[in-house]
């Protein structure tokens, strides 16, 4: 079983992956492919995605049952001891330059404006 997610992609990579898989949402594709054509169909999508990103994940015989890779995404899989998880960036919220204005209590001012 493979699965290949696109996102932001060209259309026309759309259709190329409709003659090998079935869409069964808009941007998610499934299907049953060789693991050459597999291949393939990756090397294609990285090619073309363009500013889109692609996630491919496919069943294999690992204490999962399956693997995926990513283009372009800002999480990416970071073997773990031999199981594959998603490493997600540490989003900082953003500071404000502003001092708080008098009156708030103390957990309101960290919370709006991220001071500790």
């Amino acid at each position: 079983m493979t699965i290949i997610i696109l996102t932001q992609c060209p259309t026309g990579l759309r259709g190329f992956l409709t003659r090998w898989l079935m869409e069964i949402s808009p941007g998610v594709f499934i299907g049953g492919p060789s693991a050459r054509i597999r291949e393939a169909l990756w090397r294609e999508v990285r090619q073309y995605a363009g500013t889109g990103r692609a996630l491919l994940a496919y069943t294999t015989n690992n204490e999962q049952g399956f693997t995926f890779e990513t283009w372009d995404h800002k999480w990416h899989p970071v073997d773990h001891e031999g199981v594959t998880l998603i490493r997600r960036p540490k989003e900082r919220p953003a500071v404000s330059a502003t001092p708080p204005p008098s009156g708030w209590s103390k957990a309101s001012k960290r919370r709006r404006y991220g001071k500790r």
